[in-house]
């Protein structure tokens, strides 16, 4: 493990920290955002850079879409920019029209996180977010774990504790390209979830539990990312999918594999859904990582989450913290061979 400044915002100095795992994984990882900077996995071809990464804060500052950031409190998006929670109405920071994503406009993804531990294969960062940020009620302490495991694994850990009820949903929102091509739609998904909640246009769900039979957006059987073009036009993901047989246990959610690379990563959460985004609004005007250009579908996202809306849906899964309780939020990124 090393630790690096990498640049400095307004809050202060920018640290990275280079995680050295078993199987020769490596992972940089930035106090601002919590962000997972960059990933190095093995193939049978040679190590793989595997998430779209950017090479200095200022063009995080300018043109990131969230490029591996720990997203909240609260992770997705929530309708009007407010809720209602015992009998009082909390009004948001609105960061995307009338609605807010990503816990407003100053979320956690775009601010500094303090390093409280750190080992060779291991850190945690912390955050606190004071009652009144963003709109939120209450003060949250935020904790994140990234820890390199046997068997090429990277395991994200997600902690939050406040003083008064809150919605809380944190998420990663990494972006996935598992061979380095420019378009991520002929690498094969899988995702383990009979429904998706619909949304309005400006992707608010509309309530609704819907099948995904007979659709676009069934990925029970591995397949292309593109492959359902051909007969339904060309479909862009912005969706969550309601993963089955979660019930706060470690479970596999999906499994995205790259032929090109002889590569496959496996993503196993306790969260009740996950986010499939498909990259195609990424158009990012400074090199990446390795002199790489990220345009549309350069990436995809996977972003294991309590339900979007949630506060304002009573149907979907509980998503308010109490005082006295934890909430904790774990996923698996495993990586094989094919």
């Amino acid at each position: 493990m090393t630790i690096s400044r990498f640049g400095s915002v307004d809050e202060g100095d920018v640290w990275e920290i280079v995680l050295t795992g078993p199987d020769d994984v490596e992972m940089r990882v930035l106090t601002w955002g919590a962000v997972i900077r960059d990933l190095v996995v093995p193939t049978a071809r040679g190590r793989q850079h595997v998430v779209l990464g950017l090479n200095s804060i200022e063009d995080y500052e300018a043109h990131s879409p969230y490029f591996g950031a720990v997203v909240g409190r609260y992770a997705n998006r929530i309708g009007g920019a407010q809720f209602t929670l015992d009998g009082t109405t909390y009004k948001l920071d609105a960061n995307e029209g009338r609605n807010q994503l990503h816990g407003g406009s100053r979320g956690f993804g775009t601010r500094l996180w303090t390093v409280i531990d750190r080992q060779p294969a291991s850190v945690t960062l912390a955050l606190v977010s004071e009652g009144g940020d963003m709109g939120y009620p209450g003060r949250l302490v935020a904790t994140c774990t990234y820890t390199l495991l046997a068997g090429a694994t990277v395991r994200i850990s997600l902690e939050a504790t406040c003083d008064h009820p809150t919605p809380v949903n944190l998420t990663t929102h990494s972006y996935f390209n598992l061979d380095g091509s420019s378009d991520i739609r002929s690498h094969y998904l899988m995702i383990a979830a009979d429904y998706v909640t619909p949304t309005l246009p400006d992707l608010i769900p509309t309530g609704e539990i819907k099948s995904v039979t007979e659709s676009a957006y069934d990925f029970r059987s591995r397949r292309p990312i593109g492959g359902a073009e051909p007969q339904q036009g060309r479909i862009s993901y912005d969706i969550n999918y309601v993963l089955k047989g979660n019930d706060g246990k470690l479970s596999h959610a999906a499994t995205l594999q790259s032929l090109n690379a002889g590569l496959s990563m496996e993503l196993w959460t306790t969260e009740p859904g996950v986010q499939f985004y498909d990259g195609h609004m990424i158009d990012i005007p400074v090199q990446g990582l390795n002199g790489a250009r990220y345009g549309r579908h350069s990436g995809l996202c996977l972003e294991p989450q309590r339900f979007p809306d949630g506060p304002n849906n009573a149907h979907f899964p509980a998503c308010i913290l109490s005082p006295g309780l934890v909430s904790r939020q774990v996923s698996e990124l495993r990586f094989a061979s094919l």
